[in-house]
């Protein structure tokens, strides 16, 4: 018999549909109903795609015994953390005031049912007691106990949370008008400090990417020489990040992290936003380096994109589960027999020595193909041409993929994210730009033009796509990163439809997500369900900060328009969060950014002329560009242009103007002097 969430349209919601726990979707009915029956709220976030919220689902969640005391003693709430952001931040940031340490999923939060503020927490708990945790069914009965006998207790933890969340809400009480352009160096310092020089990456095992982190230093490592120690630090983490495990190195596209060192296993789960981010960083990397790896795994990413994440409409689903028939990681792994009986005898060696077949077995008697050596590497030990093994291997990828594809596939999320997808259109704009890739850049408008048809609606943004049957509004993240998604497409191809929507992306966010008193973007609406909290964020987490992507996007299409009130609304977000980046700026990679634009105003170029030429000038400029130099391309008889942009007409030859900040110089008719001007 299903429960209330089979009238749910979330994959993740639906997977709990038929659990013997009475789940109800967050509503403000299922709110009353707990105050009503005056009993605490259980609170479980996660996501389709999570393994651990699959594992506590199979232990607690199927169990009858355990269903039968929580349908008993709570009103039981299941959360979809990618539909409801708001919600899992609050409780994950309640949660680590809890705890003191940070959350993840599945997140398990207890709250009163009078005013949803938290006075327990966690994130997964087994079935049974191991690893120091309780079980969850005893935790049940404590908490119980104790909310119905301790009521006193009880009040007491969640006045002290109310008033931790409101300290946590208050601006940082240091000099709220500098932002120290020492910041930059002090990062540089403080991600050498953590970098892994023996396994490449930053941190200890579980190994995240960071794509936010590398996406700053990468951007400093364009004005550093091959030498210099952040350069080698990232050439050297991305080549590892590339070669491993981490990377699905037969239908592309990377896992969400690596749960060892070496970037060898991991956590099977393939996320949209990290791939979108991923798709950027190696992008720049193989513009700045030139190494044909980083090139591979940009073409990988979108090869995956295209054949396995996107809708008939031309956006791109949510997430594939790191499970299929119940086994992380099942769909993936391999013996030698099996790939051997697959290839040729040629080839056979060369895949096992790259891949380490010839080694033993790296994931539960299995193997995960792990790249122990470069192709480079593998054509200088057999002695044989570098292009022909290269040719080979990837016909012997095709090989395996199709025997692959036979399986039984790990579960889709087809929800159609805002924020998620403008990541991705960021990813294709930026490498249709760096590689010369036009079907790259057809791929990202049709995303966007997708995006405008199904989470556009009545003037305002949706958080995912109409065809979903919800209408959710929009966080600070779709608008922000949909922003900055226009802004990147317009620099490879001028529509003035594409400009004219970032400018309404742009008004809506000073509208309804500006905090007008201290500056910078609350992550709801002035309009949202009101919860226990209003976050404000100034930290990157898996995804961008949202408030330092609105303030970027915001800067840069402030200075390509003339527009004071975007300049100065950036600016004063940068000046909201500044002792918090001036202490930690390696958590603050985008508003690092910001802050370099407003100390140095890099330059925007503009040109305009004739189509051929405009492709001629792009794919040049690219070639010399630094990420934070902005270039558009704009038809000689383009329309409807602000008079920032419409005054700079060209005569018979393309013409190009170099501006820093509101300064521009003389225009440019020659393409080599323009190259050397920059």
């Amino acid at each position: 018999m299903s429960n209330a969430l089979a009238q749910e349209s979330s994959p993740y919601l639906l997977q709990h549909a038929d659990n013997p726990v009475d789940w109800m979707p967050w509503s403000q009915a299922t709110l009353d109903l707990a105050k009503q029956q005056n009993k605490p709220i259980l609170l479980s976030i996660g996501y389709s795609a999570c393994h651990w919220c699959h594992v506590m689902a199979h232990e607690s969640f199927e169990n009858v015994k355990t269903a039968e005391l929580m349908n008993l003693h709570f009103i039981n709430i299941k959360v979809d953390r990618e539909e409801r952001p708001d919600i899992d931040k609050i409780y994950q940031s309640a949660h680590q005031l809890i705890a003191q340490r940070p959350g993840g999923w599945p997140l398990t939060m207890f709250l009163s049912p009078h005013d949803h503020l938290p006075f327990f927490g966690g994130t997964y708990f087994p079935h049974t007691p191991r690893y120091g945790m309780i079980a969850f069914g005893d935790l049940l009965q404590q908490i119980t106990n104790i909310y119905h006998q301790e009521p006193d207790k009880i009040q007491q933890h969640t006045e002290s949370m109310r008033q931790a969340l409101v300290n946590l809400a208050l601006p940082d009480d240091g000099d709220q008008s500098v932002a120290d352009i020492q910041s930059l160096v002090k990062f540089d310092k403080q991600l050498l400090e953590h970098f892994d020089d023996l396994h490449g990456g930053f941190g200890q095992a579980p190994k995240f990417p960071q794509p936010a982190m590398l996406m700053q230093a990468i951007r400093r490592a364009f004005s550093a020489s091959p030498t210099d120690p952040l350069y080698q630090a990232i050439d050297f983490s991305l080549h590892k990040i590339a070669l491993g495990g981490i990377q699905d190195h037969l239908a592309g596209g990377f896992y969400r992290y690596s749960v060892d060192e070496k970037w060898m296993i991991p956590h099977f789960e393939k996320m949209l936003y990290d791939n979108g981010q991923l798709l950027c960083v190696f992008a720049l990397m193989f513009r700045l380096t030139g190494n044909p790896d980083y090139q591979a795994a940009v073409e990988g990413i979108v090869s995956w994109l295209g054949q396995e994440m996107r809708s008939e409409s031309g956006a791109f689903f949510a997430a594939l589960d790191a499970d299929s028939e119940g086994v992380e990681g099942k769909y993936y792994v391999w013996t030698p027999a099996q790939i051997k009986s697959l290839l040729t005898a040629d080839l056979y060696p060369l895949v096992a020595y790259k891949y380490g077949l010839d080694k033993p077995a790296n994931f539960e008697g299995k193997w995960h193909l792990h790249a122990y050596h470069s192709n480079q590497a593998v054509a200088d030990k057999y002695e044989i041409d570098l292009d022909s093994f290269t040719t080979s291997l990837i016909d012997g990828h095709k090989i395996l993929l199709e025997a692959r594809n036979q399986r039984i596939k790990p579960g889709l999320d087809n929800k159609i994210l805002t924020a998620w997808n403008a990541l991705v259109i960021q990813g294709l704009a930026t490498a249709a730009r760096l590689l010369a890739k036009p079907d790259y850049y057809q791929m990202a408008q049709r995303c966007l033009a997708t995006l405008r048809d199904e989470c556009w609606h009545d003037d305002r943004l949706l958080a995912l796509s109409q065809r979903s049957g919800k209408q959710l509004p929009a966080y600070l993240d779709d608008y922000a990163q949909l922003l900055k998604a226009t802004i990147d497409c317009l620099q490879y191809q001028w529509r003035s439809a594409d400009l004219e929507f970032a400018i309404v992306l742009a008004d809506h966010l000073l509208a309804f997500f500006e905090d007008t008193a201290q500056g910078g973007f609350y992550f709801t609406a002035s309009d949202h369900e009101d919860l226990i909290l209003r976050p404000k964020s100034w930290q990157d987490e898996a995804m961008p900060c949202g408030n330092a992507v609105a303030s970027v996007a915001l800067y840069r299409l402030g200075m390509l328009l003339g527009n004071s009130q975007y300049i100065q609304a950036a600016e004063k977000a940068l000046q909201s969060v500044a002792p918090n980046v001036n202490q930690t700026p390696l958590y603050a990679a985008g508003f690092l950014t910001l802050l370099e634009a407003v100390k140095t105003q890099p330059c925007t170029i503009i040109v305009r002329g004739d189509a051929p030429q405009l492709d001629l000038w792009r794919d040049q400029l690219a070639l010399t560009l630094t990420p934070d130099q902005l270039a558009f391309f704009i038809p000689a008889d383009a329309v409807n242009l602000p008079d920032a942009i419409d005054q700079k007409k060209a005569g018979e030859k393309t013409t190009a103007w170099i501006c820093h900040g509101f300064t521009c110089q003389s225009p440019i008719t020659d393409l080599d002097e323009l190259l050397s001007g920059i």
